[in-house]
Order: structure tokens, then sequence, then C-alpha cells
């Protein structure tokens, strides 16, 4: 039973709700701040965010009759600027819930809908993303991975690469080819593949961080029917772009909030022990906070704006690649200034400097990957540069 607060209620009481709420259930261990955070479990993550459906802060748009709350895409900001706000862990379910589960509603059929919708809500069924391949990185158009139709069934074979959550997957959202290479945008197709079927094998890859959250997937003769097809024959590269454009524009609204929360956090770090205090009296370190503020709000402004054009009936497209290339960036270069700022914590300096020093040595390494996943800045670049500019393609 979903909570019966009146989803009917102004902006302003929703968006009381949502502090509200949140302020009073989140855990003290997963508050990032927090001296008493840890790492949670994958069960402890999955059971927030059921709670979170629950209160209706996850699932706002989504229709009622699949999980959702049937709320527009204000009250999805409201929710994104209060979790912002927090340093809580990252969804564990970001793929079903902000690309799965659009894509699905966007080209699936009344059964698929009825079939994944409510169990990506309700944390029951988790997905991962089978788009990028060593040889084609985020140029879709070269894949390579294979689709070919057997009577009433699908054979694929090939390779995907930095698959997140791809061994607590139980669904890949895959994109593969039913022609050649050649065809390039042509012939790509899309399937929800259950992660059980024979003939699929995941290697873990162990990133910068230390963490095993990406992994090669192969697929050896895996066979599927044709009802785990999503979107016609030739839609696939159609709804490639919507999946891309949803998640450059309006997935994690919270990030620049989440930025300012992370700087706000490295202050009040620095400020607990007097020694490192003084770094603050430093009239370069003021300007660069400064000029880290400025970039915040202006990727506030991309967030909100993707919003309003959104709510307009506007499509986004190409420009979801500058709030990507911008948030990416951003975060990369604040990572950069928030380890220089911390790399002179030891273990005479306070406990919250110490605690700072863990976050932002976490947050400097994996930025690194900020500016390739989603897209690299190279890509974002090139769709800016053709898309929005009108730049002849270079040869």
């Amino acid at each position: 039973m979903l909570n019966d607060f009146p989803m009917s209620v102004d902006l302003a009481g929703y968006r009381r709700h949502a502090h509200d709420w949140l302020a009073t259930h989140l855990p003290t261990h997963m508050r990032g701040d927090s001296l008493d955070y840890r790492t949670p479990t994958l069960q402890e993550s999955s059971a927030w965010e059921a709670s979170m459906h629950q209160a209706g802060l996850a699932g706002m748009t989504w229709p009622k009759v699949y999980g959702g709350h049937g709320l527009s895409l204000r009250e999805h900001l409201v929710v994104n600027q209060e979790v912002g706000d927090l340093l809580m862990p990252d969804s564990v379910s970001s793929i079903g819930k902000e690309l799965a589960g659009p894509i699905i509603m966007a080209v699936g059929t009344e059964e698929q809908k009825q079939s994944f919708l409510a169990n990506i809500l309700g944390m029951r069924e988790f997905w991962c993303q089978g788009f990028s391949e060593p040889d084609a990185g985020s140029d879709l158009a070269r894949l390579r991975t294979k689709a070919v139709l057997e009577g009433d069934q699908w054979r694929i074979n090939g390779q995907k690469i930095w698959t997140s959550g791809a061994a607590k997957a139980h669904y890949c959202l895959l994109l593969a080819r039913t022609g050649t290479v050649a065809d390039r945008h042509r012939g790509l197709l899309m399937f929800a593949v259950p992660m059980s079927t024979p003939g699929i094998r995941v290697v873990p890859i162990k990133s910068i961080d230390g963490k095993d959250s990406f992994a090669e997937v192969f697929f050896d003769d895996v066979v599927v029917p044709d009802s785990a097809r999503l979107g016609a024959p030739d839609e696939g590269w159609a709804a490639a772009l919507k999946v891309l454009g949803i998640e450059r524009a309006t997935n994690r609204m919270y990030r620049p909030w989440r930025f300012e929360a992370e700087l706000r956090f490295l202050v009040r770090a620095l400020r607990s022990d007097p020694v490192l205090a003084r770094q603050l009296e430093d009239g370069g370190v003021q300007r660069r906070v400064g000029e880290l503020l400025a970039e915040i709000d202006g990727l506030k402004g991309l967030v909100e704006r993707s919003v309003d054009q959104i709510l307009q009936g506007q499509a986004v497209g190409a420009r979801g690649s500058l709030t990507k290339l911008f948030w990416s960036e951003c975060h990369q270069s604040f990572a950069s200034f928030a380890l220089s700022q911390v790399s002179q914590i030891g273990p005479q300096s306070s406990a919250l400097a110490r605690r700072a020093r863990k976050v932002f040595t976490q947050a400097y390494l994996f930025s690194r990957a900020e500016t390739i996943y989603a897209g690299t800045s190279e890509v974002q670049l090139d769709l800016i540069a053709q898309r929005i500019l009108q730049l002849p393609r270079e040869h």
C-alpha cells in the first residue's frame, strides 16, 4: 500500500513532505557527511529505496497503473533537489528507474509494462544497460553485438563493456544489431534480456576506486523469445536516442544540489580543524569556491530549463549533451579542488576532517569516469557542434 500523502497539494506542500520525510527517515549511517557512515548493503539500499517509493518520493512521474504516482516533472525535480541536499548514496537501481523504465513506457507492449515497471519501482528487479562495446565505446553506430531472428526467437552474440551493476542485475537493457556495422544507425534493436539466460557471462572490472561496479558481459549464442524485443524492428536507434536524451538531460537531476552539499561539507570539515581552517583564509581558495558556486548555479539553471522545456512539450534532444558535459566536467573539477584541500588531513586532524578526506578521495577517483560514462565529453562536444551549432562533421 502506497503512502496516503495527498498528491494533489501544491508544490510547496509536496516539498515540505519530501524534506521532512527524508530528514526523519534517512538512516544516519547512510549520510556521507556523518561520522557514523558505513557503506550500506544491497539489501539496506533496496529497503531504503522501496520505502522512498512508498512515501511518494520515487516513481513520481510514472503512471499509477504501473506503480507510479502520476505526478509531473515538477514534483520529480522537487524530490531531486531535496535528495541532493543530503549526501545519501546513489540509487542501486538507477538503470531500471531512469533508463529501462522510461524506454519500456515509450516503446514496450502493455504486457511488458505490466511485467516490468512495478517490479522496478518496488526494488524487486534490477537492470543493467548493455550499450557500450570495446570497439565502439559511446559510438552506438559502431556496435557489433548481433541479433539474428530464427523463427520466433532471437540468437544474440557479442560483448558489452563498462556495464554498471551487471553482477546484481536481473535484466539487461540490450542494444544489438540485426544487420551489419556498415548499416550504422539502421537495424539496431533493443531487448529486455534476463541475465539468467544461458550463454551470458559476467566478468567484473575493478575500477580505480577499488570497487567492482563495472563489468564486461559476453553473449554467446544467447537465445531469447521475440517477446523480449522492445519496440519494432529498426526502432532501436530511435529508442536509444530517446533513452540517451533522458539520461543526459533529466536523470539524477539532484547532481547540482548534491555538488553544493558536497562543497558545504568540505568547508564545514575544514573549519572543524584550526589548522585546516587557515586554508579558507587564502584568497585563491576563496575565489575558487566562488567559481565553483557559480558553476553549480549554472548547472542548476540547465536542469531547471530542461524541466521547463519538457513540460512545454519541447524535445530536449541534443541539448541534453550540454547538461551531461557541464555536470561531468564541473564535478571532475570540483573533485580535484576538494582533493587538494583534504590532502593535508592526517591522523591528528579532526574526526570530521578525516571523514571528509575519505569522501573526497573516493569522489576524486570516481569522477575520473564521469567524463566517460553516459557518453564521453568528446562525444558530447561533437553532438553539440553538429546538432545544435549545425557545424559540418569532421572527415
